[in-house]
């Protein structure tokens, strides 16, 4: 178990401290100055960001991942279909509600749509998906078929939207699906599809076990579009910086922090615990000594998401906060420049990616190797984050990325292997994580009160940012796919040609 846990806490190390480094070169640089207490604190948070990341990634193998498998074959062999979509959409409902992630975003938008209304909309959205996703792997339908339906209706929902005079709020329910797959989430749905496709069996077993997180991220984007359609608030000025500032009395502030998020994650996780229990109970029967150790995970998963929740609302919102509007003070280039090296690095910080890269490489046998994918998810944040400064920068409407984005990521569906199709999705998802939600979100919106201190652009070009994070791995990683394609066909007519050109003597002699 330590051995285990050292291996972790290695690997954020090198997943955090690029992150760290170039925050730290920013601040010796004229363009940002950052305070001797300011650089103390997130010096601290991001030791702790290692430490709850580490705790996290070795929850979710010991507990997170088994019960979500368990769940997903157990009901699957002893259940009917129906009752399996009943307790799916139950699952669905329950662990989104409670998804930290998810309250980090009601919290910065709560005077425009009431927290416990969006928390409820958009879990009532991935329950419905979740169903539709199970579906898809029982029935064994294209991923690509459905995504293009659901896509479609979004952006016929925008479309009315913006008819309507509201496209200030189609930048925050786009973000919605991209922070409802968070550290909790991720790992017990994506091995909730593992254990349904591997019960149903057949030959896409493999490319069916990805995908449920993609339809679950379309999900809330769906709900948040329609209760916006009714939704009424201060849309002129919809954030303070003063939410965004370091307290002033930190020790008071932390254990504050501390307290809400030890709560909010106790609730998430002793939700998703009571109901894996009444699932072994009624169907599973496992034995005590795996039930043992779903528990000492699931210690582990709770401690490591409190440090990293705590670390990252303690040090990291307030400089991504004061970062952003430090960069867009001195010069846009800076700004773009900045947000590019940001994304490249800040992605490989997020914990439930490393869950993904983990499964990924485990259920390919290595085809997709964890390394060109964290560098296709690197560089596809690294783009989303240099669109969305040049967005914020010159003040235009974030459908003119969605829609010609969605429309490139859907074609290429149709080209690369439907394996590599089903990753990029849910990649999309796991990349617009907490650290998303609470830096670089952060990052955006003070960019954007630096650029209109009335903080009248805020709600339409400071929000957003999720959704591109979410939309440019779909792009990279099909890339990755459609490189491979191109690389057997390369190969093949290469093969052809040496056995069309090859002598008598060469044919014996093989």
């Amino acid at each position: 178990m330590n051995n285990k846990l050292f291996h972790k806490i290695r690997e954020a190390v090198f997943s955090v401290l690029p992150l760290y480094l170039l925050v730290l070169v920013l601040n010796l640089t004229p363009l940002v100055s950052f305070s001797a207490r300011e650089m103390v604190v997130f010096s601290v948070c991001a030791l702790l960001l290692v430490l709850g990341i580490g705790l996290f990634s070795l929850g979710a193998d010991l507990a997170m991942t088994p019960m979500g498998e368990h769940v997903g074959a157990g009901l699957t062999k002893s259940a009917s279909l129906g009752l399996l979509l009943v307790v799916c959409f139950a699952l669905g409902v329950l662990i989104t509600v409670a998804e930290p992630d998810l309250t980090v975003l009601a919290n910065q938008v709560s005077s425009v749509i009431n927290p416990t209304l969006l928390i409820v909309a958009v879990g009532v959205g991935v329950g419905v998906f979740l169903i539709i996703g199970v579906l898809k792997i029982v029935f064994s339908v294209p991923l690509s078929e459905l995504l293009s339906f659901s896509y479609l209706l979004l952006f016929c929902v925008a479309a009315l939207i913006v008819e309507r005079g509201g496209d200030a709020f189609l930048a925050m329910g786009f973000d919605a699906g991209g922070v409802t797959t968070g550290p909790i989430t991720v790992p017990f749905i994506m091995a909730l599809g593992v254990g349904i496709a591997s019960t149903v069996g057949g030959k896409r077993a493999g490319e069916n076990s990805f995908g449920l997180i993609a339809l679950c991220s379309a999900g809330p984007i769906l709900a948040v579009l329609v209760l916006s359609l009714f939704a009424k608030g201060n849309i002129e000025n919809p954030v303070s910086p003063e939410d965004y500032a370091m307290a002033g009395d930190l020790l008071f502030s932390s254990f504050s922090t501390l307290g809400s998020v030890a709560w909010e994650v106790f609730l998430a996780l002793g939700l998703l615990l009571c109901f894996f229990f009444v699932v072994n109970f009624v169907f599973l029967k496992l034995p005590r000594r795996r039930l043992w150790q779903v528990l000492i995970g699931a210690a582990f998963t709770y401690a490591g998401l409190v440090i990293f929740l705590s670390a990252v609302s303690i040090g990291f919102m307030p400089i991504g906060y004061k970062l952003g509007g430090a960069l867009a003070d001195v010069n846009p280039y800076f700004l773009c420049g900045a947000a590019f090296l940001l994304g490249l690095l800040v992605v490989l910080a997020e914990p439930a990616v490393h869950v993904l890269k983990k499964q990924v490489e485990e259920i390919t046998d290595g085809t997709v190797s964890g390394r060109s994918m964290l560098l296709a998810l690197s560089i596809g944040v690294g783009i989303s984050l240099l669109l969305s400064a040049l967005r914020i920068v010159f003040d235009f409407s974030i459908l003119y990325y969605l829609i010609p984005g969605y429309v490139l990521s859907l074609g290429l569906s149709f080209f690369v292997p439907r394996m590599y199709t089903a990753i990029a999705f849910d990649s999309g998802g796991v990349a617009s994580g907490p650290l998303t939600s609470s830096f670089i979100l952060p990052f955006a919106i003070g960019a954007c009160m630096a650029v209109d201190p009335s903080g009248g652009s805020v709600l339409r070009d400071g929000f957003g940012v999720v959704a591109m994070v979410a939309l440019t791995p779909l792009i990279t990683i099909q890339l990755l796919g459609f490189r491979a394609v191109l690389s057997r066909r390369v190969r093949e007519k290469l093969v052809l040609r040496r056995m069309l050109t090859a002598s008598d003597a060469q044919i014996i002699e093989f």
